[in-house]
């Protein structure tokens, strides 16, 4: 498969979840969701323990979908984002190996030693190969965190809908507030930056 994008999600601190079931279903259902607006290669799905494994043709798909995502999570489940950007090869069935994998995993480990190490809101990095831009991705992916981190739940139901384009009388109905406070809310929680971060992403994308 040529140079594509592969993810790696785990719950963070899924042993403390009070329905762990619940959790594991709500981070299929909230990715299932985003790939509704983002076409997967491999659509996301669940490994071993609290593991989530996917494939995305460019880093910009993946970073929508992870985005969309972690925005449809209930509050009690948060998760955790490797991005490794590479190839990989089809061994045989569902199983398959290759550099996106290898660096998607040190992807993973780099963010969760980041928080070890008290950067709180890290919750996704990217590794890549050469030619990758892979250091930039990563820093996008820091202030991306910081944003989601802040926003409360109706203003992540806000941005996911900015995200996706949807007329702001549309999400103003659906949440039974006004034009003018959607208006507001997707600019002072961030979501229009984000979906303008995101266009230009996706507009430079390998």
């Amino acid at each position: 498969m040529e140079h594509v994008a592969a993810v790696i999600v785990d719950i963070v601190r899924s042993r403390e979840l009070k329905d762990r079931v619940a959790g594991q279903a709500a981070v299929l259902e909230a990715f299932a969701d985003a790939e509704r607006d983002v076409s997967a290669v491999r659509p996301l799905g669940a490994t071993v323990g609290d593991e989530f494994q996917g494939v995305y043709r460019t880093v910009a798909d993946a970073i929508r979908a992870t985005t969309l995502a972690v925005l449809a999570l209930p509050d009690e489940v948060e998760v955790r984002t490797g991005i490794g950007l590479g190839e990989v090869v089809e061994v045989e069935g569902d199983i398959s190996d290759g550099s996106a994998w290898w660096r998607a995993r040190d992807a993973i480990e780099e963010a969760h030693r980041r928080e070890d190490a008290g950067q709180t809101a890290v919750r996704a990095w990217c590794v890549g190969g050469p030619g990758d831009d892979a250091g930039m991705t990563s820093s996008v992916l820091l202030l991306r965190d910081h944003v989601l981190g802040r926003m409360k739940a109706r203003e992540r139901r806000i941005a996911a809908g900015v995200i996706r384009g949807e007329r702001q009388e549309a999400i103003a109905a659906r949440e039974s507030i006004s034009q003018g406070a959607v208006s507001q809310s997707a600019h002072r929680s961030g979501a229009i930056a984000l979906r303008e971060a995101l266009g230009q992403l996706a507009g430079g994308a390998r």
